[in-house]
């Protein structure tokens, strides 16, 4: 049973490694890949700084989901960030998907599933998009340790389109909890 529920804002995708996504009217999930056209998808890295480490690697950065409010909140800041200009794929709204423990599987519409599987780690490239911003995403909590809100990543269980205006169920995984740490 979903314990919350939120919706899709926008989804975006882009066929090359570029910092920002362009709009799509949808994309579409696979099942063990990502999303489809997007130069993030694949069973192993597939993120440029990933495949200098270990290209052997599975991908646990298959979609890239940010909050729209986090948005919203920059905005208030003065940084006027348009969905799909931080390179995520989906776009929600009326989820604090930080706070999801690793494992949390979101349900857009009737059968796209992505599994949460941890933070987006900022890098240099969001300082090199609009200066100042990487302050305004990462920080420290008050036991001292490292915190972002550059949004979440995830695997993708089980395939199927997703556009603006779905639905998203969450169903948070079995206690104990894992805090969400970079991926």
């Amino acid at each position: 049973m979903a314990t919350q529920q939120g919706s899709v804002t926008a989804v975006s995708r882009s066929t090359a490694h570029h910092f920002s996504k362009e709009i799509a009217q949808s994309i579409n999930l696979v099942a063990g890949l990502g999303v489809e056209h997007d130069a993030h998808a694949g069973v192993t890295v597939q993120h440029l700084p990933h495949l200098t480490q270990d290209a052997s690697r599975p991908n646990l950065r298959q979609v890239h989901l940010i909050p729209y409010e986090l948005l919203y909140e920059l905005k208030s800041h003065g940084f006027d960030i348009k969905p799909g200009e931080l390179g995520e794929n989906i776009t929600t709204y009326g989820l604090d998907l930080m706070a999801l423990p690793q494992g949390t599987q979101l349900r857009f519409g009737d059968q796209a599933t992505v599994a949460i599987t941890g933070l987006r780690q900022p890098g240099p490239q969001i300082e090199k998009f609009k200066k100042g911003l990487l302050n305004q995403v990462s920080g420290n909590n008050n036991d001292g340790r490292s915190t972002t809100k550059a949004g979440v990543m995830g695997v993708v269980l089980a395939g199927g389109p997703v556009k603006g205006g779905d639905v998203v169920q969450v169903y948070l995984p079995a206690e104990p909890h894992r805090v969400l740490v970079p991926v």
